[in-house]
């Protein structure tokens, strides 16, 4: 996918960093991504565009309105992910007028008092908030419906920070170092300023005051005889390692606790004072102090007890004042991977939805002769159809793909420009695939998967496992005619269970044996990986589904009429459209555009 990133800030800000450490991050998974900004701070390998979205006069938001339009056409983008108020209230217009999905990450309170943002709230497709409080915000005070507002923190690399938890200071200085770190603008320059001059003891402490440029340190300027001032750095990391205390909010906060340093969290809206199990979670649900519901004023002789106790406990406490259950709960909420797979799911979902477009994958059963071989349940194609079929494809330009070939590409990557995939499927592996079918897909050079079980006949409805009627017998591929049509190079083989039993009438027990030794029989005829899994029947569990998911080895499933409108929803239930014999020509043109789930999801609502 092609991604367009908006900032907008004058300076290094938690919003810049979180939207950069994203994007080197999708670049690594091979997304394309544009950045537009004032100004660009962190070093990205992403193409960068300078737009100065802080001019707010309505000459230079139409000015920018034209820029990220020109943008998002030369760059053919096909999402844009604006993460402040300046950057949205454009981007949201270009978006517009060109179509293009749009998601945006709210990393702060929003102004309620601004006409602009409460009668034109320009939040796009979906919302990203980096917390609860946010959340709650949004729809409290800016009356943003519930669904359309996702919690996904601000993720940050845990490995990378664990493994560089060496401190090099000298453990011999009298003073304790106290680092305060954050920008000195707005209204953290203030509470800085607050800190100096009614908390922090300067006769006691260390000082180093980390973050803000050379001219904003005016704020503070009656203590820099008194203090370190060091203004801002790349290697923030270095300096909260080698600090006995840290006082800060958000990123720095996160960062902090990794590293085991004890930590002062007090932010732009409340401060909760020192970390500790007891008020983690009331700091996650406020970044560490710098959002809430109701901002007071800072009771600053209760903030200078709280901090003498914290620092009294910090001399006193020979075990660490971060413990591992903390440590934990960061590595739960703040996983950068962990985020970065969820916001690929978002922005495909957003996409899908926004073009009602998605890769239709075709489920057939038969390919028969004539209709005398049809049995009783009618799941049967004739080779006349199925021929029709396939050169419909063919002429559309609908090229046929494998999950394996869905595997390699990356799910992002389907929605190429001049691109259009189907994938075409075959339960249960009758006969009638190799003799009927091969042929045609030959002839159109088209790639299908083929569903097995480990059955020679369709047990499943001569003993009526399903209870909807007996049917007629037919023969399934044996070992030498899936080897015969695997020599195609055309078909795929997935598993499709034992004996096709309804998975939601077993055990979870008996269904994952059901499951693995379907797996191993195919993949030892075969001798290759099965990638994909069809739910017999089309029924599944939640149970079911993440054993699948999380331990049986296969990377994808597909449903019949069950499952997420977004592939990349639900990669462990996929839905599929079923092709049966009453189709007509323009019944599978409908079924092969792309829109018919969504047209069948509505009809089925309505």
């Amino acid at each position: 996918m092609n991604i367009l990133m908006a900032l907008s800030q004058m300076e290094v800000t938690g919003a810049e960093t979180y939207a950069v450490q994203i994007t080197e991050e999708l670049i690594d998974k091979g997304y394309n991504i544009v950045i537009v900004s004032d100004t660009l701070t962190k070093k990205s390998r992403a193409k960068y565009i300078p737009i100065q979205f802080n001019k707010r006069n309505l000459f230079n938001r139409i000015s920018q309105i034209f820029k990220l339009i020109k943008i998002i056409r030369k760059y053919d983008i096909q999402l844009v992910n604006a993460h402040s108020r300046a950057s949205s209230w454009s981007s949201y217009i270009a978006c517009k007028l060109t179509n293009t999905a749009m998601i945006v990450s709210v990393h702060g309170r929003q102004s309620t008092k601004s006409l602009s943002r409460k009668y034109f709230k320009a939040f796009g497709d979906k919302i990203i908030a980096v917390n609860e409080t946010l959340k709650e915000h949004l729809i409290k005070d800016l009356n943003v419906k519930p669904k359309n507002i996702v919690v996904l923190r601000n993720g940050v690399k845990i490995n990378e920070i664990q493994n560089n938890l060496q401190r090099q200071k000298n453990f011999e200085k009298q003073k304790k170092v106290i680092s305060i770190i954050g920008r000195l603008s707005g209204p953290k320059g203030v509470i800085c300023q607050n800190l100096l001059e009614k908390v922090i003891d300067f006769d006691k402490y260390e000082i180093k005051i980390i973050g803000g440029k050379e001219e904003d340190k005016k704020i503070i300027e009656k203590y820099l005889d008194k203090l370190n001032f060091v203004g801002y750095v790349d290697n923030i990391e270095y300096y909260i390692k080698n600090s006995d205390l840290v006082i800060g909010a958000g990123r720095v906060a996160i960062e902090t606790i990794l590293m085991k340093i004890p930590l002062f969290a007090i932010g732009e809206a409340k401060s909760i004072g020192i970390i500790n199990e007891k008020n983690i979670h009331e700091a996650l649900y406020t970044n560490f102090g710098d959002i809430t519901l109701n901002s007071k004023d800072f009771d600053w002789q209760k903030i200078k007890i709280d901090f003498d106790k914290a620092i009294l406990k910090l001399e006193n406490n020979k075990q660490e004042l971060i413990n591992e259950n903390i440590i934990e709960i960061i590595n739960n909420e703040y996983n950068l991977d962990k985020i970065v797979a969820n916001i690929e799911k978002l922005y495909q979902h957003v996409y899908v939805k926004k073009h009602k477009y998605e890769i239709p994958i075709l489920m057939y059963h038969r390919v028969i002769d004539s209709k005398s071989e049809k049995g009783k349940n009618g799941i049967y194609v004739t080779k006349h159809q199925f021929e029709e079929h396939m050169k419909i494809l063919k002429n559309k330009k609908l090229e046929a793909i494998n999950f394996s070939d869905l595997k390699k590409i990356g799910l992002h990557k389907r929605f190429e420009k001049n691109k259009k995939y189907v994938i075409i499927t075959f339960d249960d592996g009758y006969k009638d695939n190799l003799y009927n079918a091969l042929s045609i897909l030959k002839k159109y050079n088209t790639k299908a998967l083929v569903y097995l079980t480990n059955q020679t006949y369709n047990i499943w409805d001569v003993e009526n496992f399903k209870g909807t009627g007996i049917d007629k017998r037919f023969d399934l591929m044996d070992e030498k005619e899936i080897l015969e049509m695997d020599k195609s190079g055309l078909i795929e083989f997935g598993g499709h269970t034992n004996h096709h039993y309804p998975l939601t009438k077993l055990s979870l027990k008996k269904a994952m044996k059901e499951i693995n030794e379907n797996k191993a029989y195919i993949e030892k005829i075969l001798n290759k990986k099965l990638i994909s899994f069809s739910y017999p029947y089309g029924e599944w569990t939640k149970e079911i589904k993440d054993y699948l998911e999380k331990e049986s080895n296969f990377d994808f499933a597909v449903t019949t009429d069950y499952g997420g409108y977004c592939l990349s929803d639900e990669v462990f239930a996929m839905r599929r459209i079923a092709i049966m014999p009453k189709i007509t020509k323009s019944g599978f043109l409908r079924k092969i555009k792309g829109n018919y789930i969504f047209r069948r999801i509505k009809r089925t609502k309505v």
